[in-house]
């Protein structure tokens, strides 16, 4: 059995916006692709990776299976790919939706293997020819998220509802109905849409005085049908959060339910906003199932800017109401259980990083900020041979990794990086060592499944590559 840690994909890897399917018996997630050190969000073309269900650390690389250039609507090459979603239609095949990101419709490719290749199909369009995006109250096709009932039914849910106004009169400029998200049916042609498209949950503006106040739909929607009930996964107006919502109908009408992850614990007892955990950014991602645990997929950010993202996952629960308590992001998250408190484990596991002064938010394509650890990797951006590290790490500043299981066996700690400081190492109650940088320490820990904080404690500035339990 392979260890899995977060992020679950090689240290490379930047594809965020995780949308986990099982397909042919194997997990598979799909999202969009940044770059390392990028300009802007999705730069690169979709790639796929699966794992089989009973190794969710086992991640296999599928390739890239589909490219910008590939649609019509990209003929000069200059747009880049938002967030996708994939479903099986009646006729066996796989169904990419996906949308560029200077246009209002939904494009589609289609494949006869989860991993592809896929080659475009078409776009999404009313019965009329005209494409969905293109009518006076059509939806803004922002992250297209795909359901395939149990009836064989087919719906897709978009929707991008910013509640600031220049964000608002970008929307306008580009057309498109952004108040809320949508969700409509599409008929078996898995293009066409199929009756009258329906408001999901609010945007912002328009969840004033109801339910989905504070949380009202931004972006991102993921649904998935789980003990007869509809669930809507989606990023509310705090960006940080992934919320859901609840329905008897595909089609509505929905009600709040709560916050099922953040990407700075923000929510959590004693979590506010500016106590966060991590460093906060957009996020995005669904539900998936393997062998009777659930699962949600989200993701971090990474190198001081927006739009170097990592996926991530976390054990839920779905309690017999249906509801989902918000979970904690850890370093073991698709794992069975704690990591073993022996051998050697990269400090970009960290679930928890702060400056002696906190975390901010990553609110720009690069937003650095000199007092503050990071995320980050040497040379550019690249699909191998991964060195990623924490960087930056001025004295006070720390880096948390949740979970180990100790045996009472190990008798020593060492840490590998860059410094002539010290790492004070504790379980968040009490102190376990005091170890150098570059060197080794006695770990007094008691057995038991604790966590581990390294606080760096030094006149200078470190970098955090591994550490060691012996």
């Amino acid at each position: 059995m392979t260890a899995a840690f977060n992020p679950y994909l090689p240290s490379y890897e930047y594809v965020p916006d995780g949308e986990p399917h099982i397909f042919e018996g194997r997990l598979y997630v799909f999202g969009s692709h940044d770059a390392f050190n990028g300009p802007e969000f999705c730069v690169n073309d979709y790639v796929a990776y699966s794992a089989p269900l009973d190794d969710l650390g086992a991640w296999r690389f599928e390739g890239f299976i589909y490219r910008a250039k590939q649609d019509p609507l990209n003929a000069k090459g200059k747009e880049h790919m938002n967030a996708p979603d994939v479903c099986q239609g009646a006729d066996g095949r796989y169904y990419l939706y996906y949308q560029l990101h200077r246009e209002v419709v939904t494009s589609v490719a289609v494949a006869d293997k989860p991993a592809g290749p896929y080659e475009f199909y078409g776009h999404v369009k009313h019965p009329d020819g005209t494409l969905y995006g293109k009518k006076k109250g059509d939806a803004y096709n922002f992250d297209p998220g795909m359901l395939a009932d149990t009836d064989g039914r087919i719906y897709m849910y978009t929707g991008f509802s910013p509640d600031k106004g220049f964000l608002r009169t970008v929307m306008k400029l580009r057309g498109g109905a952004f108040d809320s998200g949508t969700v409509a049916e599409l008929e078996t042609d898995m293009l066409t849409i199929k009756g009258t498209p329906k408001a999901t949950v609010p945007g912002e503006i328009f969840a004033k005085n109801t339910e989905f106040e504070g949380h009202g739909f931004f972006e991102a929607s993921s649904p998935r049908k789980i003990n007869g009930r509809y669930y809507l996964v989606y990023s509310s107006v705090q960006s940080h959060e992934l919320c859901y919502a609840t329905s008897d109908s595909p089609m509505g009408t929905w009600h709040y339910g709560g916050t099922i992850v953040s990407n700075g614990d923000i929510g959590l007892p004693g979590v506010t906003a500016d106590k966060a955990r991590n460093f906060t950014g957009n996020t995005h991602g669904g539900l998936v199932e393997v062998d009777g645990q659930w699962y949600v997929f989200y993701h971090r950010h990474t190198n001081q800017q927006m739009c170097a993202r990592q996926g991530c996952a976390e054990k839920i629960e779905i309690l017999p109401d249906g509801s989902i308590p918000q979970v904690e992001m850890t370093s073991c998250g698709l794992n069975r259980g704690p990591l073993p408190a022996r051998g050697t484990y990269q400090a970009r596991i960290a679930c928890n990083l702060m400056g002696v002064n906190g975390t901010y938010k990553y609110a720009k394509a690069h937003d650095s900020r000199d007092d503050y650890p990071f995320f980050t990797q040497t040379g550019e951006d690249r699909e191998s041979d991964g060195d990623q590290y924490i960087a930056n790490m001025k004295s006070g500043a720390m880096a948390g990794f949740k979970y180990f299981l100790f045996d009472g066996s190990e008798k020593e700690i060492s840490v590998q990086g860059k410094g002539s400081g010290s790492f004070a190492v504790s379980d968040g109650t009490k102190e376990l060592a005091v170890v150098p940088v570059n060197g080794s320490a006695e770990l007094k820990v008691s057995p038991g499944t604790h966590a581990l904080y390294f606080i760096y404690k030094g006149t200078d500035v470190a970098d955090f590559r591994t550490f060691t339990i012996h």
